[in-house]
């Protein structure tokens, strides 16, 4: 049987009830802790780039950017660009520097800035669930071991152990794919309105 929450384990110090999970879900908690590590870092990286760059300051200076490019107006878009740190003032440099018809180059060399990351966030939405489901079945073949080593009656507190692997592990690698959904799916659409609004400075400085 599965041990019963007793007064004590409720106020057990956060690590030491961590520590308590990770050890009873088995060896597949370890690595769904490192993607829930990997996950959150990349989140945090992420939403301060896109808070920078999407945020209200970034689409001020992007606005500004983009009137003194379709106005002709060069040495105002070069002191705007100049000052801007974002993936607006580093296409618009290379727009100025280069000239209009390097206006594919420059989207697709702020590309990687806007898209980083992405594609490690997917890769842990996937394989979160993957290492719960392998979880799964460890726990219950563990569960089965017991049931037929010969013993009768079975241990029933083995049996509850890869029963209780089994549910943590699934549990564990759901609640990592769905702290990285959310922000990857507002990700996504914040690096396909990025990559829209390069689009449009480089049209603003092809006049």
């Amino acid at each position: 049987m599965l041990a019963a929450v007793t007064p004590d384990a409720l106020i057990l110090p956060a690590p030491a009830a961590a520590f308590d999970l990770l050890t009873r879900g088995g060896v597949v908690m370890w690595p769904l802790l490192g993607l829930s590590v990997l996950g959150l870092t990349l989140v945090l990286e992420r939403a301060w780039f896109f808070g920078r760059t999407g945020g209200a300051g970034g689409t001020q200076r992007y606005a500004l950017l983009s009137a003194a490019l379709r106005s002709g107006q060069v040495d105002d878009a070069g002191k705007l660009a100049d000052a801007d740190r974002t993936v607006y003032g580093a296409a618009a440099r290379h727009l100025l520097r280069e000239g209009p018809a390097a206006a594919a180059e420059a989207i697709e060399l702020q590309r990687p800035r806007v898209e980083r990351f992405l594609p490690t966030l997917s890769t842990i939405i996937t394989a979160a669930p993957m290492l719960g489901i392998l979880g799964t079945v460890l726990g219950i073949i563990a569960s089965f071991a017991v049931l037929g080593d010969g013993s009768s009656p079975p241990d029933p507190a083995a049996v509850g152990a890869g029963i209780g692997e089994a549910l943590l592990t699934t549990a564990a690698g759901l609640v990592v794919a769905l702290l990285v959904l959310l922000p990857y799916n507002l990700f996504r659409v914040q690096a396909d309105r990025t990559l829209g609004r390069l689009e449009l400075l480089a049209e603003a400085a092809g006049g």
